[in-house]
């Protein structure tokens, strides 16, 4: 079955033919050209799923083609390939003008032509844009435009640094051609990141004349270098003279869906946010929420309790938990009943708070942080390892989001170090750094076990062919070019993350119930215990058992067996607070670990599961219709013990006696 179909534009036949050859192999339908004209004859009788386009063409350029193209493809996933078309501007034009997925510089390899075509035949076709910057959140490109404001600020004393260290080299002193060399090597990768293209140009010019020196081991060119000298401090004064002024929006606190019948009182919700820098999303009905969760990314929902009837609220609740990619949304709720039964509901419903109504811009506030708080666990966390403290606070701003927490370092020797105290999920490399490089270091990653598929990305100013492949013989799974576009930056590890959270995602989770497997839920409750004690708060530990499902899969088949753990992941994984732990023992046992719940509010709270579960109706293999139900054992912490063993123990205990005791019970 075919991958895709590719149009390769090209006018080397050889290279056509190697590279045709290669990624047919691989299953992609490749349909070759060698001008233009055969190109629209290919697209005129086929739908292509992306297009490779050389820079230079027989009478035209790929630019211009490109530029013919996007009059009737405008989102067709196009690679650029070319020798020239390397500078920053160059690249600002064919992404963001062009809306070219990706630019290949020339010469390149079947696999790595591979590779890209891959990455962006994965991407969704509504992120092929070049806006990705400005779809980015707003604290990003604030951070960002502060970042640049304050190291254009700084380019006088860096130049001057850098012409006093170039001097000492030109009066004689070898031993300072290095320092020399890595200080134009920072304000070369750095520069351009920051949005002062011309500045990082004039430094790679004078930084290619040092390492020349250094890597030849001959004398410097000090006509050369000193006009090298020249041009970037010309570069750097007219950079800091048309200084960017913008310094972004305001911060938002985060972003909060309330759902309300009074339109009076979701205009003073409205009134409270703005106060408090917080986005305030309204809705009236169900309908309204739900469409609204689908449409935009929120922080939370705070719903009314009696929205649109009585209860009406927590029915709402339920059709959130049952969209795709909702299921995890933090919820609160609020209303003027606050008796134990609606707050029962509330938790059962999967909400961590219930507020008074009205509330308070101080129950806005503290709500609003403990449901940003609450999406933190799933932040993919982002290490930086750079030795000029610039580029680390620019990557940093680049890539620190909601959904991404970045950390970062300035010492290669602290890498291991770090890598124990940070856990993350991402590598960003620098490869020139003082001590071992970034090769060796990379090397000493994927030695450890534990870090073996972690992604790892170098940060270079070198993007020939040896260093392609010594990047990638050394365990690197792909690289950056300086000075780092933050667009490219964005979408390449953005990519990366989600990749190895779909991966971490299937290593820990049960493939029929979606629940936690045993080994990464004890990881887990182990560190809900230790909250547990910190915070002085109980937490319950639940077994739960389908009754008689030996007596299911025998007279209604095993498919209907799988039927029942899948509704039974389901009400687990939707029916509960988005702190509280779910876990698939084995066979039909599954254990739940509610924290801060006493074992008498866990009981509560199960019960309704356990209603619930008895109400659906199941189909067996031959169409006869059943019904099932589950019994559960509770222990508690600190009432039965502090330690996880006992806790398992006696939770285990209690299930055995609810079945003896008659089953479709819950004993404490």
């Amino acid at each position: 079955m075919s991958r895709g179909t590719l149009l390769f534009l090209d006018d080397d036949a050889d290279l056509q033919s190697i590279v045709s050859t290669y990624l047919r192999d691989r299953g992609y339908r490749v349909e070759s050209a060698h001008t233009a004209a055969e190109a629209r004859e290919v697209l005129a009788r086929i739908r292509v799923d992306a297009t490779i386009v050389d820079g230079m063409l027989p009478g035209m350029s790929g630019v211009e083609f490109i530029q013919e193209l996007r009059q009737t493809e405008p989102s067709l996933p196009i690679v650029f390939a070319s020798a020239f078309w390397k500078d920053l501007t160059s690249h600002d034009y064919l992404s963001r003008h062009l809306r070219v997925a990706r630019v290949l510089h020339k010469p390149y390899t079947p696999q790595e032509l591979f590779f890209w075509v891959e990455q962006v035949l994965a991407e969704p076709a509504d992120s092929r844009s070049a806006s990705l910057l400005e779809g980015a959140s707003e604290e990003v490109i604030a951070a960002m435009a502060a970042l640049s404001s304050e190291y254009g600020a700084q380019l006088g004393e860096k130049i001057r640094l850098l012409t006093a260290v170039v001097e000492r080299v030109l009066q004689g002193e070898r031993e300072s051609l290095r320092e020399a060399y890595l200080h134009a090597h920072k304000l070369h990768g750095t520069a351009g990141s920051c949005g002062f293209g011309a500045v990082s140009a004039a430094a790679g010019r004078l930084e290619a004349l040092l390492k020349q020196a250094r890597d030849d081991k001959e004398p410097v060119d000090p006509g050369a270098v000193r006009r090298a000298l020249q041009e970037l401090a010309e570069k750097a004064q007219g950079a800091v003279s048309t200084l960017v002024e913008s310094a972004g929006p305001v911060q938002s606190q985060g972003t909060v869906l309330v759902a309300d019948e009074d339109e009076a009182w979701l205009a003073e919700v409205e009134r409270m946010g703005k106060d408090l820098l917080v986005r305030v999303v309204t809705a009236r009905s169900a309908d309204e929420v739900v469409a609204a969760a689908r449409r935009r990314e929120l922080d939370g929902v705070l719903l009314h309790v009696n929205l649109g009837g009585r209860e009406g609220g927590f029915t709402t609740a339920a059709r959130l938990r049952g969209e795709d990619g909702l299921q995890s949304l933090p919820l609160a709720f609020f209303g003027t009943e606050g008796d134990v039964a609606y707050r029962v509901a509330a938790a059962h419903a999967g909400a961590s708070l219930y507020l008074p109504r009205p509330f308070s811009a101080r129950d806005l506030t503290e709500a609003v942080e403990r449901m940003v708080a609450a999406r933190r666990p799933e932040r993919s966390r982002v290490l930086v390892l750079d030795d000029d403290p610039e580029a680390v606070r620019v990557l940093s701003a680049a890539l620190t989001s909601a959904l991404v927490e970045v950390v970062g370092i300035g010492d290669p020797y602290r890498l291991v170090e770090a890598l124990a105290e940070h856990r993350p999920d991402l590598l960003l490399l620098d490869v020139e750094m003082p001590g071992p490089s970034g090769f060796d270091l990379c090397r000493i990653v994927r030695s450890m076990p534990e870090w073996r598929e972690m992604p790892i990305l170098f940060i270079t100013t070198h993007t020939g062919v040896e260093f392609r492949v010594a990047a990638f013989r050394s365990g690197a799974d792909d690289y950056l070019a300086k000075p780092v576009l933050r667009e490219e930056l964005w979408a390449r590890v953005q990519s990366r993350l989600e990749r190895t959270r779909l991966a971490r995602e299937r290593a820990e989770r049960d493939a029929l119930t979606g629940l936690l497997l045993r080994r990464p839920f004890l990881d887990n409750l182990r560190a809900r215990m230790a909250d547990a004690q910190r915070l002085s708060r109980p937490l319950t530990l639940g077994f739960l058992d389908v009754d008689h499902f030996k007596k299911v899969n025998d007279t209604h088949g095993h498919l209907a067996g799988d039927r029942v753990l899948m509704q039974m992941g389901r009400l687990l994984a939707t029916r509960f607070r988005r702190e509280d732990l779910r876990c698939r023992w084995g066979g039909e046992e599954f254990v739940v670990a509610l924290l801060g719940a006493t074992a008498d509010r866990a009981r509560d709270i199960l019960a309704r599961t356990a209603a619930e579960l008895s109400r659906i109706e199941f189909e067996g293999d031959k169409g006869q219709r059943f019904r099932v139900t589950f019994s559960a054992g509770l222990a508690d912490m600190p009432r039965d013990g502090a330690d996880l063993e006992t806790l398992l123990r006696l939770a285990d205990e209690r299930l055995y006696r609810a079945k003896v005791q008659g089953r479709n019970r819950i004993e404490l």
